[in-house]
């Protein structure tokens, strides 16, 4: 009798084990519907709204958009369209907080707009004729940074601190020289990365390095990379970290997209030291790398204007699920992101 009880109660404990959230994925297919297209459209911006399980996207052109799950029912608004009415901007930044959006155009002038409930406001401008902006991430409500282009021996970095109401620029003084060639790439608006108080910013060009910072921006520090360099098309285009160790940055050279040389490139040690995997295998040059969410720091997906990639090994290994191209891409869930690029934004469902 005992022994069956014993039996009896281990099977209770077997069979009531709650489910482990974390697995490691292995996609096969990749469901696309397209949810906006059209062949003027160019989006390389995008931002998940978690309690809605929808993104905003932004154009290049400066219009500003929701697109989700309302009511059982996709939902498509486009609430502003942002920018001057005698400047041509063009915007591939874009950060949302749970009170307010903000979107930044790249070149000069380049301008930043804080958009709450439909109003804009212009927070920042910069006339220098080399202001060239790339990207753009918020650690809280408070406190965002924005990255751009040298203009002078240092990468251009905007940090605010008062939820977007100003925006200063950090001397040059306090921040780590850029080498000769060395910028960084608006292609998804994955050029920094951020892990609580951890921030990585990744630069391109002649030289491709990442700038780590440990306290959301106040000190800051620089370590090489082994990716491809030394053109102004090489180098690191995205950058994703699962947590404050694991990160992986993809590109190559979108001039040659087809190779796939020193082009996959990943960190163990929170961006101190970097290794490249799948060399010379497939993918070639990728825009946007972003890890699969609960999938232990193993499964990624890449997009380019070539096709999406996924890996569940934490990047050694490759496979190509669609040709589809896209410029950039956020993940809702395990199983679920929003796409975006050149003609079309699009919800993507992966399948095992």
């Amino acid at each position: 009798m005992k022994q069956i009880v014993v039996l009896v109660s281990v099977l209770v404990v077997f069979l009531c084990k709650p489910e482990d959230k974390n697995k490691i994925p292995n996609f096969t297919s990749v469901e696309m519907i397209h949810l906006i297209e059209s062949e003027t459209l160019n989006i390389r911006a995008l931002e998940i709204v978690e309690e809605t399980n929808g993104a905003y996207f932004l154009t290049s052109e400066g219009f500003g958009g929701y697109i989700g799950d309302q009511d059982g029912k996709q939902n498509i608004v486009y609430p502003i369209t942002i920018g001057s009415d005698t400047v041509v901007n063009n915007f591939r930044a874009l950060a949302v907080t749970s009170k307010s959006s903000f979107a930044l155009s790249i070149e000069s002038p380049a301008r930043l707009y804080k958009i709450t409930k439909g109003e804009k406001q212009l927070v920042y401008q910069e006339d220098h004729p080399k202001a060239f902006y790339d990207a753009m991430r918020f650690w809280n409500d408070e406190e965002g940074i924005a990255i751009g282009d040298p203009t002078d021996d240092c990468m251009s970095i905007l940090i605010t601190r008062d939820g977007g109401n100003t925006w200063r620029k950090v001397s040059c003084d306090n921040l780590p020289k850029v080498n000769a060639g060395e910028a960084a790439f608006a292609a998804s608006d994955t050029n920094i990365a951020i892990v609580d108080n951890h921030t990585w910013v990744a630069t391109g060009g002649k030289s491709s390095r990442i700038f780590y910072s440990p306290d959301k921006g106040a000190t800051w520090q620089v370590f090489d990379t082994p990716i491809i360099q030394g053109s102004e098309t090489t180098g690191m285009y995205s950058v994703d970290f699962y947590d404050d160790l694991n990160g992986f940055a993809v590109g190559g050279d979108y001039t040659k997209p087809e190779s796939n040389v020193a082009n996959k490139i990943k960190t163990s040690d929170g961006g101190k030291s970097w290794q490249v995997v799948a060399d010379g295998e497939k993918p070639g040059y990728r825009s946007c790398v972003q890890y699969v969410p609960n999938s232990k720091g193993k499964a990624l997906v890449v997009v380019g204007f070539k096709g999406i990639d996924f890996s569940n090994d934490a990047g050694e290994t490759w496979s190509s699920l669609s040709e589809s191209g896209y410029y950039t891409i956020r993940f809702v869930n395990d199983t679920v992101a929003y796409a975006a690029g050149a003609g079309r934004i699009s919800k993507l469902t992966f399948r095992e």
